[in-house]
């Protein structure tokens, strides 16, 4: 990734011969300007928006330090690197507080400045990857977001939830659900009249019409009850009105799908309820009617809702135990315990189908993202939830499904843990490397630089690596030692003092016990 990078430098030979000779591009920069003050930087940085600025201390007009000080208030993001030919501690330590990447004593070569500008490369990359990341950890949060929307609206649609738990679970995901009065709408898409099989690209531009038009209407929302069937939700102050608004949102949803997908499209209201608790029966008012309207023999519509509430409810709490610790061996008994039941209803009622799913869905994909996962790369079905429910006719089909969505949580969850390990031994390793020559490191140091008490710490360390903390800290140092009696001509109680040892005596004792040999007997062999 390339940044671009902006110099200001009063001395106009020491100005070129960094822009000159500096290979920018291999240091991962763009140059993309220059200045000799500060007063003549400052519009020409904020046009280019440079991702780092090299400017001078002393310099008339707006010196290096008020420079930067402007640059951090208004663009804080820019990393700055001072270059001064004094060695002052005040204009060190101003620098420090304005928050300066680095600050380098003229004359500096071309070569120095390289490195220093490749170390803030790489910090700016991986200020770039944090940034990446949070991103996509936000885009994830708002598909978990939408998906307990729905699914809490489906729940509220079929009378599952009572007023106060609607109300207290609506406003924990920033949902306001308090009206006078309440409208369910029905929404049919002909999607498969020309075609048997589900076009995903229709299913997605339907999605996407829905979602925008309905954002559009304060006070309305929606849930997929089928792969061909949409709930919109609607709430308002005046009976009159809502019916209005619920016939105009609804005619523009129709309008739009089939003037762009020419899917034919009904869509029937149901009647205008006072009380959030009594939603459920608009609902089955607009299905009466729209199983009137087709002039089908249908079950009777309230007690269609009246099968939905009777219907087992998903123990989450079990299924989140089971993504914690259980064992993919055991799905099938977990299945038969906890999940055959509600699996069994979802073959007599669409509705009940895509709640199952999505509750199990929306609870492994949350389980997944708190593991740090990408949720569609875990669970893939994500990306088409209402293909799958279309394909899922049969009980079997349905346990397969369950399976494939479980089980790849739990590898995913297993190969977390070993990685989590790999990566504790690596950190562990990293800060013993970096730390042996203190002879005071000690177990418990390293213990906390990875978070772990010293008994874990320990355990784990044994078990990972096939060797104590103690003997993996004295074979460093000796290796260390090794080096040192072999490339200097270090006395051997400085050799001591460098692998860790405070004691030049133990240190002969130690490594003569690791080598066979005492520490100056090994340097005389090594020489040729």
């Amino acid at each position: 990734m390339s940044y671009k990078v902006f110099l200001v430098e009063d001395e106009i030979v020491t100005r070129e011969g960094i822009r000159d000779n500096v290979d920018w591009g291999s240091a991962g920069f763009n140059f993309c300007g220059e200045a000799q003050d500060g007063e003549v930087a400052l519009p020409l940085i904020e046009k280019t928006q440079p991702d780092l600025l090299i400017t001078d201390i002393k310099m008339p007009f707006m010196d290096g330090l008020q420079l930067c000080k402007i640059v951090k208030e208004q663009m804080p993001w820019i990393k700055i690197i001072i270059l001064s030919g004094h060695d002052e501690f005040e204009y060190a330590q101003s620098a420090v507080k304005l928050g300066v990447s680095e600050y380098l004593l003229k004359p500096i070569s071309a070569a120095e400045l390289q490195s220093v500008l490749q170390n803030v490369a790489t910090v700016l990359d991986q200020e770039r990857k944090e940034r990446d990341k949070l991103k996509a950890l936000q885009g994830r949060a708002m598909d978990i977001l939408a998906l307990k929307k729905e699914m809490l609206l489906l729940d509220l649609v079929v009378g599952g939830l009572s007023s106060s738990e609607a109300i207290e679970q609506y406003g924990d995901i920033g949902l306001k659900m308090i009206a006078r009065y309440y409208l369910v709408i029905l929404v049919k898409i002909d999607l498969f009249e020309n075609n048997d099989h589900l076009d995903l690209k229709k299913r997605q531009k339907i999605q996407q019409i829905v979602t925008e038009l309905t954002d559009m209407h304060e006070g309305a929302f929606y849930a997929h009850k089928s792969v061909e069937e949409v709930l919109l939700i609607m709430m308002g102050d005046d009976p009159q009105q809502l019916q209005e608004d619920g016939q105009f949102l609804a005619g523009l949803i129709k309008k739009d799908i089939e003037n762009y997908l020419g899917c034919r499209t009904t869509f029937t209201l149901g009647s205008i309820q006072e009380r959030l608790a009594n939603i459920h029966l608009s609902f089955a008012d607009a299905l009466a009617n729209s199983n009137h309207s087709a002039r089908s023999i249908s079950p009777d519509p309230g007690q269609v809702v009246g099968d939905l509430l009777e219907t087992p409810k998903l123990n989450q709490k079990a299924v989140e135990r089971y993504l914690h610790s259980g064992l993919i061996a055991d799905f099938d008994a977990f299945f038969d315990q906890y999940l055959e039941n509600i699996s069994e209803a979802t073959l007599h009622s669409t509705l009940i189908k895509h709640y199952f799913l999505v509750d199990i869905i929306l609870t492994s994909a949350q389980f997944v993202s708190e593991l740090g996962g990408e949720e569609t790369d875990v669970i893939p079905i994500m990306r088409d939830v209402e293909g799958l429910m279309a394909n899922l006719q049969t009980a079997g089909q349905i346990r397969e499904a369950m399976r494939d969505i479980i089980t790849g949580v739990l590898t995913f969850r297993n190969e977390q843990a070993n990685h989590e390990v790999e990566d504790l031994i690596f950190q562990a390793k990293g800060y013993i490397n970096s730390h042996f020559a203190n002879s005071e490191l000690l177990l418990e140091d390293v213990a906390t630089s990875v978070n772990l008490s010293p008994g874990h710490f320990s355990t784990i360390f044994g078990r990972e690596t096939g060797e104590s903390f103690k003997n993996y800290l004295t074979r460093i140092r000796i290796e260390r030692a090794k080096e040192l009696l072999r490339t200097t001509n270090l006395k051997c109680s400085e050799v001591a003092y460098q692998s860790g040892y405070s004691d030049p005596h133990y240190f002969s004792y130690a490594f003569k016990k690791s080598t066979g040999i005492p520490p100056l007997q090994f340097r005389q062999l090594a020489q040729p």
